[in-house]
């Protein structure tokens, strides 16, 4: 019996070793800048320059109470979840629609569409802000303080990602049911809102979880088009406390910290959807 469990072993090959050895070094390098700069948060100034990669003498919260007190990171949590939120909302919406006029109708001027969409990711946001800002001081929402002028381009940023996500899915689906609705009397709104929409629910997770991660982490456009210090979000006030507390680095380590942490989070919980979303649709059949 012992001979037949040695038999039904494989051996470990040394590829496998290695590529296991490459993960580990490099999971490793991902890691440890988080917890080294976990570790700073509780730190006073003077101990991070000392010797920023000893183990902190007590766990204190002096660094996160100067964080919330002096700079009013609340206030930039409230402004970063509105943009954000905003933002991941309006492009599931607009996308999901996108999506669905591509994919199931034919028109004149399709493949051109198709063809803006795919192109207009080539396109970086340091190449349109210019004409951006005009628009939004056009229309009074930078000098007004308006965090539309932030949530509106960030948007129309993330809609061509989440619009080809969206129809690599949706020409995956079978169309049985949609036919059986529209014999069934069913219009386009009640086939859109009560069979694609629930049957897109793991590529809509993705879009949701990128747009809002990619959102709460931009800085350029949060920067440029958000001049008013109150409604200064989550990142851009990072910048401004680098420039006035500079040498503070305990009180730069938590504020780091405290942005980190909800980017984490959302990534370990809903780690599972991102992968299901991006593969759902990939292979047909």
């Amino acid at each position: 019996m012992a001979a037949e469990v040695k038999k039904n072993k494989k051996p470990i090959k040394i590829s496998t070793i290695i590529i296991y050895i490459v993960l580990i070094l490099w999971a490793v390098t991902t890691v440890f800048p988080f917890i080294w700069v976990f570790m700073n948060s509780f730190k006073e100034s003077q101990d991070v320059i000392s010797n920023s990669f000893a183990w902190p003498k007590a766990f204190e919260l002096m660094n996160y109470e100067k964080a919330f007190r002096r700079v009013n990171i609340g206030m930039a949590y409230r402004s970063s979840l509105i943009i954000s939120g905003s933002v991941m909302v309006g492009v599931m919406i607009l996308s999901s629609m996108m999506a669905f006029a591509m994919t199931r109708y034919q028109f004149k001027g399709k493949k051109v569409v198709d063809a803006l969409i795919k192109g207009s990711l080539m396109f970086p946001v340091f190449a349109t802000i210019i004409p951006v800002m005009a628009m939004m001081v056009k229309v009074g929402f930078i000098n007004s303080g308006n965090l539309l002028a932030a949530i509106l381009p960030q948007i129309a940023g993330n809609l061509s990602f989440a619009a080809i996500v969206m129809m690599g899915f949706l020409r995956g689906l079978p169309l049985e049911m949609e036919e059986a609705a529209y014999m069934e009397g069913a219009g386009v709104a009640k086939v859109f809102t009560r069979i694609i929409i629930p049957l897109s629910k793991p590529s809509l997770a993705t879009v949701a979880i990128f747009c809002f991660l990619w959102s709460y982490n931009d800085l350029f456009t949060q920067s440029c088009l958000v001049r008013k210090k109150a409604l200064l979000p989550i990142c851009a006030l990072l910048k401004q406390i680098s420039s006035i507390y500079g040498t503070d680095y305990g009180l730069m380590a938590a504020a780091v910290t405290l942005i980190v942490v909800p980017v984490m989070i959302v990534y370990i919980l809903l780690q599972k959807n991102i992968v299901k979303g991006l593969t759902a649709g990939a292979v047909k059949g």
